[in-house]
């Protein structure tokens, strides 16, 4: 009996011990407690980079090992091990992605959810990756080779940031720092726009208190982006003024090609290629010279990249110059300070975020400069799937009533148009107007001719406006753009004349369009998607019968009444009122002969159907 009562006792104290110990290594993954100092992946991944670059005597590349290690996760190596595919140590080197397994545990799970939804992008797989990992030199072999000035302009680098992460905004730090000759950037100041994060506090402090070079201010009050960078502009002494935003990777050689342009024309306003961060995997996406894009913008004020024009690629006798650009994203980019200042930075009355891009990218062209991308010059940025600003649209529409008003002049219909022509309160915009007066900045009809002749202007379309029902009274079509390719893309919704989803143009060739989308009737199915010059694209609209003939199929636009509620289909064409529609500002004498003669001969030909029934 009592061997038996030691034995049960013996296995339940094992059970116990087991329990125990498992409880405890998971409230240490889970707390981010450590306790070991010593990160033997750590000290591998070091070796195996020593041995690759002491022998080519390159000792920057090991700084910000020294001094900015791996995150601590609180993951042990095994855990690290097993939670990633394909594992390789250092995670993320070269640039790779990090790909995790598809079974991982709960509190693992959670972690990643609560990284998406406070800074928008997969920070628990960017804790997993060095702060300064090794890119790919993603240059061209032209750029590799070039010799820039031996007086070049020293540079002071911003980096504005509001909760950002931690790994992130250190890796951004540790690529301007280990990336660039130091003598030529004077300082990094970093501008924290009233974060609440615990990490942005006191540890932040310490590790600015630690590291030469960088300098830190920080806002009393949330300012947005627009005046947090404008709070250093005062304490920068250097020429150069270079802004990042704080989820950024700068590649080898990124900073000499921007300032030999500013030294060879302080007007130039130059911006590095901007890589791709995926913002799931971390994989450091490289744009080759052919992928090469420009910025540009639609009349909803909407920043958007585009190809290089055939025309200008003819014209280009190196294909690593720096490249003419109608506009930049706005978040990386290096300008002369006296220019920064002539031109007004940015407009103080614009709010937290949206729109300052296309301000600096409009005044620069029309008040004396010029605004480039620079090929040989990489940095990488984590495009966010979420603005950590609240009200943002209301904000940004602000914005662009404000730019339009003070920069499109008679352009700036077109724009209105889009938000029904409620613009709101914007602010006093005398000083910016006497601003534009005084440095003597050209017409916004001479930008659009000189900088950026392909943008096709609204009011060579048929019709533009909102498309609404005759049949159901208050219905429009209605598309939000973001749910593009999705079967729902195209619905009917009551209308608002406000713009927005319900603004459409009616092309000259009969493309219902929404900027660089179509309306298509595709497996069928009618939806939005990218104009191709295909005949699924062609609707012909007849201002007379008020129908909407899709030509492909000879059928009309039509409302459909199912279970589910009213739905756009298409169907032999009738006279049922549910065919017919109004397309705003509708002007038949700009349709195009083709057109005009198609519409002719259906009508010619529905008439004769209609008087054969009658005999």
């Amino acid at each position: 009996m009592f061997k038996w009562v030691f034995k049960f006792l013996s296995f339940t104290l094992a059970v116990w011990i087991v329990s125990l110990l498992t409880i405890i290594r998971e409230y240490r993954a889970h707390n981010r407690v450590v306790f070991s100092t010593k990160n033997d992946l750590y000290e591998q991944a070091l070796e195996k980079f020593r041995r690759k670059f002491e022998p080519m005597n390159i000792s920057s590349e090991f700084r910000a090992w020294q001094i900015l290690p791996i995150q601590n996760t609180g993951l042990t190596d095994g855990e690290i091990k097993k939670i990633i595919k394909n594992y390789e140590y250092p995670p993320g080197a070269e640039g790779k992605p990090v790909i995790l397994n598809d079974q991982l545990r709960y509190y693992i799970r959670q972690d990643i959810h609560k990284g998406w939804r406070d800074y928008g992008f997969n920070s628990f797989v960017s804790d997993l990756i060095p702060i300064n990992r090794t890119l790919a030199d993603p240059r061209g072999e032209w750029c590799k080779t070039q010799n820039f000035s031996s007086d070049l302009p020293k540079a002071t680098v911003i980096i504005c940031f509001y909760n950002e992460a931690w790994s992130t905004l250190m890796r951004t730090i540790s690529s301007v720092l280990n990336r660039s000759p130091s003598h030529l950037v004077e300082e990094v100041i970093l501008v924290d726009d009233f974060s609440d994060k615990d990490h942005l506090k006191k540890k932040l402090d310490d590790y600015v208190r630690d590291t030469p070079k960088i300098k830190l201010i920080r806002a009393t009050k949330r300012e947005g982006i627009i005046r947090a960078r404008l709070l250093p502009i005062e304490d920068v002494k250097t020429p150069v003024i270079i802004y990042l935003d704080s989820h950024c990777e700068c590649a080898d050689g990124w900073l000499e090609p921007l300032l030999q342009c500013i030294k060879e024309d302080p007007t130039r306003v130059v911006s590095p290629v901007v890589d791709h961060i995926h913002d799931t995997t971390f994989e450091y996406i490289s744009q080759t010279i052919d992928e090469l894009r420009l910025g540009g913008f639609d009349w909803n004020l909407k920043f958007e990249w585009i190809g290089v024009p055939r025309a200008v690629i003819e014209k280009r006798t190196n294909i690593y110059a720096p490249i003419a650009t109608p506009t930049i994203s706005g978040g990386l980019f290096a300008i002369h300070k006296d220019f920064f200042k002539k031109i007004g930075y940015y407009d103080k009355g614009l709010e937290i975020w949206g729109a300052e891009n296309l301000e600096l990218s409009f005044k620069t062209w029309m008040c004396g400069g010029s605004l480039e991308i620079v090929p040989c010059s990489h940095v990488g940025h984590i495009f966010k799937k979420k603005i950590p600003y609240e009200g943002t649209q209301k904000i940004i529409t602000r914005n662009h009533v404000r730019l339009a008003k003070v920069w499109l002049d008679e352009y700036a219909k077109f724009f209105f148009e889009r938000i029904g022509n409620d613009l709101g309160d914007y602010g006093n915009i005398s000083s910016q107007i006497e601003l534009r007066k005084k440095i003597n900045c050209k017409s916004f009809k001479w930008y659009l001719e000189n900088i950026y002749p392909q943008l096709e202007l609204p009011d060579e379309n048929i019709a533009n406006g909102a498309i609404f029902s005759i049949g159901n009274p208050g219905l429009c079509l209605d598309a939000h753009v973001p749910s593009v390719n999705n079967d729902d893309t195209v619905k009917l919704l009551p209308c608002h004349f406000q713009g927005g989803d319900q603004f459409w143009t009616y092309s000259l060739q009969g493309e219902i369009k929404r900027d660089h989308l179509c309306l298509d009737y595709l497996f069928n199915t009618i939806t939005l998607i990218f104009c191709r010059n295909a005949a699924s694209q062609v609707w012909l609209y007849n201002g007379t019968t008020q129908v909407i003939r899709h030509k492909k199929t000879k059928q009309c636009l039509n409302i459909g009444n199912f279970p589910e509620g009213l739905k756009l289909v298409l169907s032999e064409c009738s006279h049922s009122s549910s065919q017919k529609w109004v397309m705003e500002h509708f002007n038949s004498e700009k349709l195009t002969p083709l057109v005009q003669n198609e519409l002719t001969q259906r009508h010619n030909l529905t008439t004769l159907t209609e008087k054969n029934k009658i005999l």
